[in-house]
């Protein structure tokens, strides 16, 4: 294996043997021998569930990867392969450096034993010496901060001081791999904050593996995605591409026969060449000094549609200056979603959400706060808009797009009939944003003695 990779999965499977009923369980470990030994075939007492089935791929160093997919995908059984804590079936897996794993709550620790114990345990188990844990006991202790628990049996803990103290353990072990398992959703913000901040500092020098049901997670720390559906890997690539196929996945599988959801994904050269276009021709037009621009990529979202209503065209304008087009932020802008009902929408919805470049939610609306006051229904072929007014808040530096649906339903339970995730791009250039998602207009900055 090339010393450049990190982790190597090759053809990688994991059966396990499920029992109907205890007593099979001793039949299939006495009878198929006394089968062989008298020339009969042997005969199979358990039906087999493959966890995983043919997995391969190539994790370089210092690379981060975010595991994705419904519970039961597989996702957990991949990690443990990988850490050494189940043996794989067929298939083969080679590893290069030191793993630290946080894996299902309560993994690794003896729940009779307090919490000093366990953490001597836990860094012994993941390569430490008695020397170097005294060395870093007080490190991991004031990382973990769960006081005089430290001394209980850890069974007396709950879920959030449980991933606090295994969290700071493997923190402070110098691992060159670290996996993270769906852990940190049980810790409080606080800690949760503190384990982001890790978590940033160590992907400077190391590879992680995480898994979690929060896209927004996986956006915010991972350039690449692996999605696993029934053991076998769905699709591999971009993070951001990887997220948008899983949620269109997840919720044909919500919506079951009701509505099928169709793929309307442009080929990636048709819109690269489109948003090049378009910014050709306006460089020279407008001024990018502190000012951002919109534009209409409708021919060219992805996303996914039904055949009972379709988003028509999205328009983002100004209220309150002649200038259009040009945006510096904090003036008053309107946000218009037109569309059309191909069938009658007994509870019609429509909104948008401003999401940036790793897809993170800024900030959106819907027209549920409105027709949970003024009910309405449209007709079949019937067209109707949304509009949103608000103030445009400061963006900085980059590239922003604008994702707009049509639905149908209420707050609890709704249909996606329509839905883009790039139906506008917002173009921002701008000095003024330097901290933050977003910015705002400070009234005064002071600096003075207070004597």
């Amino acid at each position: 294996m090339s010393s450049d990779i990190a982790i190597k999965v090759e053809n990688l499977s994991k059966c396990y043997q499920i029992y109907d009923q205890p007593h099979d369980r001793l039949k299939q470990s006495i009878f198929p021998r006394f089968q062989r030994l008298v020339g009969k075939q042997p005969k199979q007492y358990f039906r087999e569930f493959w966890a995983l089935k043919d997995v391969s791929f190539e994790i370089n160093k210092g690379e981060t990867i975010g595991i994705i997919g419904r519970n039961g995908s597989g996702k957990s059984t991949l990690l443990q392969l990988i850490c050494g804590t189940l043996n794989p079936t067929s298939g083969s897996i080679q590893t290069n450096g030191r793993i630290a794993a946080l894996l299902e709550l309560g993994s690794g620790f003896n729940p009779e034993f307090t919490g000093r114990e366990n953490v001597y345990m836990n860094a012994s188990v993941l390569g430490l010496s008695m020397e170097e844990t005294n060395t870093r006991f007080a490190d991991i202790i004031e990382f973990a901060d769960i006081g005089d628990f430290i001394n209980q049996p850890v069974k007396t803990y709950s879920s959030g001081m449980m991933v606090r103290l295994a969290f700071a353990v493997i923190a402070h072990v110098d691992a060159d791999i670290l996996v993270i398992d769906e852990a940190l959703a049980v810790g409080d913000a606080v800690f949760t904050q503190k384990c982001m901040r890790y978590i940033r500092r160590f992907q400077e020098k190391g590879t992680l593996l995480f898994v979690s049901h929060d896209m927004g997670a996986i956006l915010n720390l991972c350039e690449t995605g692996v999605w696993i559906h029934h053991g076998i890997v769905q699709e591999l690539g971009e993070a951001k591409k990887i997220a948008e196929a899983y949620l269109q996945d997840t919720l044909q599988a919500t919506y079951g026969d009701t509505a099928k959801l169709n793929s309307t994904e442009k080929s990636q050269s048709e819109s690269t060449e489109a948003q090049s276009d378009y910014l050709d021709q306006t460089a020279a037009q407008i001024d990018y000094h502190a000012t951002f621009s919109v534009q209409d990529n409708m021919d060219y979202a992805k996303g996914w549609k039904t055949e009972s209503a379709e988003i028509i065209a999205i328009d983002f304008e100004k209220l309150d200056s002649q200038i259009e087009n040009v945006f510096h932020g904090g003036e008053r802008v309107r946000v218009i979603i037109h569309a059309k009902a191909n069938q009658e929408l007994i509870k019609p919805i429509l909104g948008f959400i401003v999401r940036d470049r790793l897809g993170q939610d800024l900030f959106g609306e819907n027209t549920l706060s409105f027709t949970d006051l003024h009910p309405c229904s449209i007709q079949a072929g019937q067209h109707f808009i949304g509009e949103f007014v608000f103030r445009l808040p400061m963006l900085p530096n980059g590239e922003y797009a604008v994702m707009a649906s049509v639905a149908d339903g209420d707050h609890h339970e709704n249909l996606q009939h329509h839905y883009l995730h790039n139906a506008l791009i917002l173009n921002v250039s701008s000095s003024k944003v330097r901290y933050g998602l977003v910015g705002i207009q400070f009234e005064e900055v002071i600096l003075k003695s207070a004597e």
